[in-house]
């Protein structure tokens, strides 16, 4: 890359925007965010400039002759410059010049997206940088989004495929090791060489899922919202904790027992495949069952649906394959009905809160509801609810919890 054709410390603050110096700890000046960020895959924090080139060489590689480049970093690099949209040529604040942002403003959406702080003087962006800059930088001056809500969808993109690139080069690593038989250090080495041939069918499967999701997303909000607010007034009073807050659903937990026994006594490779077939198993009935999975923590998956009954069928899917399974242990779950909040991806509320405390009472292979929840599913043939004493828990006082159990019809069917 060559960093000798751009004129070092220029100021490039867009014009009309006032920008005062940057006192080298990265807080440059600014006015407003009038339109922000970009896509680069920066340096981890301290490395030098020519990171991604020390990084993919091996270990155990012999030092190239000075001048050369081993056969393992030429591949990584002919991977950047495709992934990245072509060679490092450019520094941060020429791109955010090129989208007439100030620094500033460029580097709100850049932390937004998870990449750590660069220097004025790395080479570290292309022309594609430039363009995801503009992209939701445009959509702020015009108006269709606020700097808030740039900065928020920006985060759940980073945070989501951050995670996701994670998961799919364990998997990808995991599979060559299997299939070849190496050792993890070198399948992570051959995976540099086979990502070429799979860049496109990740893209595409990437877009149609998205496409895919959104379109449901956009499904649960104009064809299911009237059942879902339908729903909301069963069993409630309107005075409850959760009462101001804005979405009615049902909210479960599901919990592993005895998993962090079974996990002191597994080696890595036996827990990983039991996390695995865990997540697996719950993704799919939640899916089938037309719940949406929040996330999982360890041995514990958090669900929502839109409807009681659409909750109660999910929860006893659940603890009933949980039961069944021959390698997975029995699951304690938990659902009640009741008001969330939503945001960065995730729910909140005294909802999640009681769903929680339920789930520790659970008995092994069973469920558990609040009254409330009870009461507005008790003329609900497909279930049978069964009282349990009354209970002492912490920040809600006493609750009556109720066990629910399947009752006529075949409940949530697996194809």
């Amino acid at each position: 890359m060559n960093a000798e054709n751009v004129h070092q410390d220029t100021d490039l603050a867009a014009p009309g925007i006032t920008r005062e110096p940057d006192d080298g700890s990265g807080a440059a000046s600014d006015a407003a965010f009038e339109a922000d960020p970009a896509e680069s895959l920066a340096r981890p924090a301290g490395a030098t400039a020519d990171w991604a080139e020390q990084a993919a060489a091996p270990a155990d590689q012999p030092a190239a002759p000075a001048g050369a480049m081993s056969a393992e970093r030429l591949a990584a690099k002919a991977l950047e410059a495709r992934l990245l949209g072509g060679e490092r040529k450019l520094r941060r604040r020429e791109v955010a010049a090129g989208a007439g942002v100030s620094l500033l403003s460029a580097r709100k959406l850049w932390r937004a997206l998870g990449f750590p702080n660069l220097g004025d003087d790395d080479v570290a962006f292309t022309e594609r940088d430039q363009a995801a800059l503009s992209t939701i930088v445009d959509l702020v001056r015009e108006g269709v989004l606020t700097e808030e809500a740039a900065i928020s969808i920006t985060r759940a993109i980073g945070q989501m495929t951050d995670r996701m690139v994670v998961w799919q080069i364990e998997a990808l690593v995991e599979d060559i090791v299997q299939k070849q038989g190496v050792p993890d250090a070198v399948a992570r080495k051959q995976l540099v060489g086979q990502l070429p041939s799979l860049i496109d069918a990740l893209e595409e499967m990437l877009v149609y899922s998205w496409h895919r999701q959104l379109n449901a997303g956009v499904q649960r909000l104009a064809v299911r919202a009237e059942a879902g607010l339908q729903s909301s007034e069963e069993g409630r009073e309107g005075d409850e904790d959760d009462a101001p807050l804005p979405l009615a659903r049902a909210v479960g937990f599901a919990d592993l027992v005895s998993y962090t026994s079974l996990s002191r006594r597994m080696n890595e490779k036996t827990l990983a495949q039991l996390v695995q077939r865990f997540e697996n198993k719950c993704a799919e009935i939640i899916s089938v069952g037309g719940g949406r999975l929040v996330k999982t923590v360890g041995d514990e998956v958090l669900y929502i649906a839109e409807t009681p009954a659409a909750g109660a069928e999910i929860s006893l899917a659940l603890c009933r394959a949980f039961t069944e399974d021959e390698i997975l242990p029995q699951a304690r779950v938990a659902m009640v009905w009741g008001r969330i909040l939503s945001r960065l991806g995730d729910i909140y509320g005294p909802t999640v809160n009681l769903a929680a405390r339920l789930t520790a009472l659970a008995d092994p292979g069973s469920v558990l509801v609040d009254s409330m929840t009870a009461a507005a599913l008790e003329q609900d043939e497909r279930f049978v609810l069964v009282p349990r004493p009354a209970e002492d828990v912490r920040g809600f006082g006493e609750i009556h919890p109720v066990q629910l159990q399947p009752g006529s019809g075949r409940g949530l069917i697996l194809d």
